[in-house]
């Protein structure tokens, strides 16, 4: 059985339960960092999307093959920021303090909207990247989409206690 040292909140149990809460959370964040890198650049994510978009579409022409890439590229920041939007509601939601639970709707999307325009700041700077405010657009949208989702299914359980 752990113990609390006196002063501490909790026990080793509730580090367990806090890890769970915020480690994918915590884990998404780094992966929207790797994601922002040069590593996951146009010109990159072509060397696999574009062979299985040839595979799935055989009778695309190249302009074709290119708008879909584009399309994909950017539905892939719309989901990204939605399992953003959905860990960070799942942390606050849950979390021991009762301002966050109270602040969740608001402070999931503060981090949306902030690790978007600081995602697009960076890329600003890699080479290989280009910063937009559209695509910082479309990452808010994907985490705001979610996050209302979320809100509605909140209300509900709520209601339902």
């Amino acid at each position: 059985m752990n113990k609390s040292e006196p002063g501490q909140k909790g026990s080793g149990r509730s580090g367990l339960k806090r890890w769970a809460r915020y480690g994918p959370l915590v884990f998404w964040l780094g992966f929207l960092w790797l994601a922002s890198t040069g590593a996951f650049s146009a010109g990159n994510t072509s060397r696999f999307l574009r062979p299985l978009l040839t595979w799935l579409f055989p009778r695309f022409s190249e302009a074709e093959l290119d708008a879909l890439h584009f399309l994909v590229r950017k539905a892939a920041h719309f989901l990204e920021y939605a399992v953003l939007g959905f860990l960070a509601s799942r942390a606050f939601v849950t979390s021991t303090h009762a301002s966050i639970q109270r602040r969740w709707f608001e402070l999931a999307l503060l981090l949306v909207v902030l690790n978007s325009l600081l995602d697009e700041f960076h890329q600003s700077y890699v080479a290989s990247r280009t910063g937009s405010i559209y695509d910082s657009a479309i990452d808010i949208a994907g985490g705001l989409t979610v996050l209302l989702v979320c809100k509605v299914l909140v209300k509900r359980t709520v209601s339902l206690r």
